[in-house]
């Protein structure tokens, strides 16, 4: 871990016929030069980095989920960090520790932003970026302000746009994260959907089969290679509690934004009679010293962020989990460990329906669900159950799929609806 594996990335092989889009018409103009798209009754040309794709991230579990690709892609892939982790323990430590180079271009004037601004901000400088140097495709995965920006930007200049993780939906408007997933899944051409459940979402809005293909989720190869990783002594995390102890991540908006949001969950966390222990998330931590609760932190074991290897390694050691992050409740059906979610609505029934998880609102409840929860797994143990996410051979199909659309052997019609109205 924290060498440059730069040149042990390798260009996807093989070819899969699986996902058949729309072809484009023989009589269409073809230049191999520079590409050539109609757009609100004007013509686009713009010089090609011909078979060069472009993997727009932003945010820790992006980099994490995406590392596989970036793997497979070997030199077609550029990287561009939108910046919205933007400290070194929030992003530069996970580059590291993954194994891949810094990324080719870290955009500036994001991070720590509103909403709309970093979205507005991101779009403009994404724009200019692909208009400097255009990739023959656009990956963005998952549902971060980076998917937003980097969807509209590509489906701006008529770059196809690959969305991995796609389809999965909470049907709460509420959520940022849920507006990002409807943007990205109205924009993008090609829908790498992790599961049957995130398919059938994206066909009930009408997307079209063709663009659906059900990949499996990165996250299982991810967490398969953390686990090796936590074998090494480097990444164990000193001072954490010898015996039971429950591992807690709290960071959204709706559990950290309000006093009374936050003082809800770290008070369910204590009591939970158990020990426990919590790496902090800097948008936590300034919300725990904004509203006046470090002293709800007393007894716990706080920790500053950690790297992707040494969250396994506690998760692995851990009684129960306890979190809001959405990775997380994929991650537990790879680690077969019980996980308590405290939000009011999920995208990933997945972990829930699988017996992994249970969905609960922040409060007096939180300590009953996780001893109810503790309870069923010590009668049927999750050793056993599957991940509901895939072989751990997502990466490799999302590459190969990515490399079909940008060389142009997997053709994308686009339709009226990704028309400029300019």
């Amino acid at each position: 871990m924290g060498q440059d594996h730069t040149h042990s990335r390798r260009a996807p092989h093989g070819s899969r016929t699986s996902l058949t889009t729309p072809s484009r018409s023989e009589n269409d103009p073809v230049n191999t030069s520079a590409t050539t798209r109609i757009r609100g009754g004007r013509i686009d040309d713009a010089p090609d980095d011909v078979g060069r794709i472009a993997v727009v991230l932003g945010t820790r579990p992006e980099i994490i989920k995406l590392a596989g690709v970036i793997r497979e892609l070997g030199d077609r892939a550029r990287v561009i960090h939108t910046g919205q982790h933007y400290d070194d323990s929030m992003s530069g430590q996970f580059f590291r520790q993954l194994g891949l180079p810094a990324p080719d271009r870290v955009l500036a004037g994001i991070g720590g932003a509103d909403r709309g601004t970093q979205i507005a901000t991101a779009i403009g400088a994404l724009t200019e970026e692909f208009q400097r140097s255009r990739p023959s495709a656009v990956i963005v995965q998952g549902d971060t302000n980076a998917v937003s920006a980097g969807a509209q930007a590509a489906n701006y200049l008529g770059i196809p746009v690959v969305h991995v993780e796609a389809g999965l939906r909470s049907g709460d408007r509420g959520m940022p994260e849920e507006l990002n997933r409807l943007v990205v899944g109205a924009l993008a051409d090609v829908h790498c959907a992790p599961t049957e459940t995130s398919r059938a979402n994206l066909l009930r809005e009408g997307v079209p089969a063709t663009r659906v293909e059900v990949t499996g989720n990165t996250v299982v190869e991810a967490t398969l290679a953390s686990i090796a990783a936590a074998a090494d002594p480097a990444v164990a995390v000193e001072g954490v509690p010898v015996g039971e102890f429950v591992l807690a991540t709290i960071h959204r908006p709706e559990n950290t934004d309000t006093e009374p949001a936050l003082r809800r969950v770290l008070e369910g966390l204590a009591a939970l009679g158990l020990p426990v222990v919590l790496p902090l998330h800097p948008r936590t931590a300034a919300a725990v010293e904004r509203h006046g609760l470090r002293s709800l932190l007393d007894g716990m074991t706080v920790l500053e962020p950690v790297g992707h290897a040494s969250f396994i390694w506690l998760a692995l050691r851990a009684t129960l989990i306890v979190a809001d992050s959405g990775g997380v409740q994929e991650e537990c059906t790879v680690l077969k460990r019980p996980l308590v979610v405290v939000r009011r609505s999920t995208e990933r029934p997945e972990a829930v329906d699988a017996g992994f998880a249970v969905l609960v609102r922040p409060g007096d409840g939180l300590a009953t669900a996780a001893l109810a929860l503790l309870a069923e797994v010590r009668q049927r143990p999750l050793a056993s159950v599957p991940s509901p996410y895939g072989d751990g051979g997502a990466s490799r199909r999302i590459a190969d799929l990515a490399v079909r659309v940008a060389s142009g052997t997997e053709p994308i019609q686009r339709g009226e609806g990704a028309e400029s109205s300019a």
